[in-house]
């Protein structure tokens, strides 16, 4: 009895102590020294099958007020991801005895606590508990029982009050037994299923994910004698990380293609770290010397995936230098706990989002017309974006926190990410519009010599600003570029303000048959698309995903989350819903719909006669400049 209540009395005036170190603590300036000594940590990755990753890490700490970060914004995310709700199970010890710590009530990626006196180092003890299906980055599923994907943001905490290039660590693995992995770090040792890397600075740990699997390949793109550059591929299945000679040959040709457009690279090595699974998140995250690519299953295996997928790996190896190398001012931090600010993302993806379309065509990953097939896409999309008339493209870009998790349905009226698909509009206009004031003599390619192609070699980023920017493409071709741009970028109103596409020599248009790729996407997400005549899109189940503002369907009654029952009187399907729409081209009668809104169910009856639309290119008056940007670089 009187040890209990002893021990009640400590555990109380320990966590007095806690709560005695300030809820809201106010943030000091990082600076930029070294941080006395290094940290160690240890992930255990045997328990990844079943989603749960063991950590165990060593902090360096003197005695007194500590306060220590989990990375909250993540290079690449433009956001404020960090999964911190995703840890679990954290405990601190100090010389062995248990330290008491409290989050911050302002800020939750931030813990305080008191270093005990006589103690040299903070023992941190937790769990990473990944994901389910779905979600985005750090929000993702990242392990089945055959693979493993791991952003180092996830499982480590770092000291306050240090730039994170000056803090060092000391990574250590340990994968199921007989797993193979990958990773831009550099191994020091191994010991069976255990590995353990070179220390290197916090903010390059955090940049140097990892993949590892059961299935494993490693195949080398670069030419002999060039900078090393690895496709490194994990999967479900044995059969699903082989690639063909021909897509092995694509993509040798994207490192030579991109080598011939920047002129220099930026990385030691670089690896590309692509995970083939249906059962992960599905996206891509740039790293400086490596990138985290995940897709579906049968990407390599199936050609319809294959060319759908092809350019985010184009993309996220461009942002190696444009994104790591060359980066907005604003979206530099000295740690990963500064907020971002994110008003240059149509140059930071924008201009990735058209050079990976350019890069993938160049490579031969897509023909030419398959490049117009995506951009005519991208247009029809754009131009359709009737929320343009209340929100500028510079917005979606100043509100890229919200707009890459904002709520689902209307995306058409809330426009999202759209600096990465009018990004590429905007910039094709550029291109071209630097191609007819030169005659032909100079081009878009100028530009990413003289802005990304200088230090050869160097990883070290340089930041640039908008007037950088006006004033690197003002030395290729003199032009009011800053009006050029300001124009499109705040742009609100009904008419899409970029013209590439016209000044490169082709148009617009709609047939009542899809583009190839939109046949594909179809087909394999089993969707319909019916955005640019009846005015919505719903998937195989009958939901409802996106009406078009003022649009037929709209004005009929249909919002996103409804669910088609039938159609004309017939069970619904994709197919039946295009089957009707075309019918009705040729009829005074109305398109028909049963739909479901949660219990109560109703008719809907839109009045559209105008058939099937899906968007093509075709050849316009003037010089074909389309063609002579996707053509490869001798």
């Amino acid at each position: 009895m009187l040890v209990k209540e002893v021990r009640s009395k400590l555990l109380v005036a320990a966590l007095g102590a806690a709560c005695s170190l300030g809820a809201h603590a106010q943030k000091a300036a990082p600076v930029d020294q070294p941080y006395p000594g290094m940290l160690a940590l240890k992930v255990d990755l045997t328990d990844a099958p079943k989603k749960i990753f063991r950590v165990h890490e060593t902090i360096p700490a003197k005695p007194g007020a500590f306060t220590l970060y989990y990375p909250q914004w993540i290079p690449g995310e433009h956001a404020p991801t960090g999964p911190i709700d995703n840890l679990a199970g954290l405990i601190v010890t100090a010389n062995g005895k248990r330290v008491p710590w409290r989050r911050d009530l302002r800020d939750m990626y931030t813990l305080h606590l008191d270093v005990p006196d006589g103690a040299r180092a903070l023992e941190l003890e937790f769990q990473f508990l990944s994901p389910g299906e779905g979600g985005l980055f750090g929000a993702s599923a990242s392990s089945t029982p055959n693979l493993v994907d791991v952003e180092f943001n996830q499982v480590a905490f770092y000291p306050a009050g240090y730039y994170t290039r000056q803090i060092r660590i000391q990574p250590t693995v340990t994968l199921p037994k007989g797993w193979q992995f990958a990773t831009a770090m550099q191994v020091q040792s191994r010991d069976g299923a255990t590995t353990t890397f070179k220390p290197l600075g916090f903010n390059n740990f955090v940049d140097s994910p990892l993949i590892a699997g059961e299935h494993f390949n490693r195949v080398d793109l670069a030419p002999k004698g060039k900078v090393p550059v690895y496709l490194n591929v994990v999967a479900d299945e044995a059969d699903q990380v082989k690639l063909t000679d021909k897509q092995l040959r694509q993509h040798r040709e994207l490192i030579e293609q991109t080598d011939r457009l920047f002129g220099a690279h930026h990385y030691d090595h670089y690896d590309f770290l692509l995970t083939l699974s249906d059962h992960t998140g599905h996206f891509g995250l740039e790293h400086h010397q490596s990138s985290d690519d995940r897709l579906p299953a049968d990407m390599l295996t199936d050609e319809k995936s294959y060319a759908l997928m092809a350019s985010l790996m184009p993309h996220e190896y461009v942002h190696s230098w444009c994104g790591k190398f060359r980066r907005p001012a604003k979206l530099w931090a000295p740690d990963f706990n500064t907020v971002e600010e994110d008003d240059l993302l149509w140059v930071y993806e924008g201009l990735t989002d058209y050079w990976s379309g350019v890069l993938t065509a160049r490579s031969g990953m897509w023909s030419a017309e398959q490049y117009r097939d995506s951009m005519a896409n991208i247009a029809a999309a754009m131009s359709a974006r009737t929320g343009r008339s209340w929100r500028s493209l510079q917005d979606t870009a100043d509100a890229a926190p919200l707009t890459y998790f904002g709520g689902g349905g209307w995306g058409n009226w809330r426009r999202g990410t759209d600096f990465y698909p009018e990004g590429q509009l905007l910039w094709l206009d550029v291109d071209t519009q630097i191609r007819e004031l030169s005659g032909g003599k100079r081009s878009l390619d100028d530009f990413a010599r003289a802005f990304f192609g200088m230090d050869d070699g160097s990883y070290v980023t340089r930041t640039y600003t908008f007037e950088d920017v006006v004033g690197a493409l003002d030395q290729v071709q003199p032009y009011d570029w800053k009006s050029f741009l300001r124009t499109r970028l705040d742009y609100t109103g009904d008419e899409l303000p970029e013209h590439g596409i016209e000044r490169g020599g082709w148009k617009l248009t709609y047939t009542d048959r899809p583009n190839a790729e939109e046949e594909a996407a179809e087909s394999l997400r089993h969707h319909v698309s019916l955005a640019y005549s009846l005015g919505l899109s719903a998937a195989k189940s009958g939901n409802i995903y996106d009406v078009q503002w003022d649009g037929p369907a709209f004005k009929a009654g249909l919002v996103p989350g409804l669910t088609i029952v039938a159609v004309d009187g017939k069970d619904y399907s994709p197919e039946a819903l295009k089957d009707a729409v075309a019918a009705a081209a040729h009829s005074a009668a109305p398109v028909e719909l049963l739909v479901k809104n949660v219990d109560i169910y109703s008719t809907v009856k839109i009045d559209y006669h105008g058939g099937l639309k899906y968007p093509h290119l075709v050849r316009a008056d003037g010089k074909d400049l389309m063609t002579a940007i996707t053509a490869p670089r001798k």
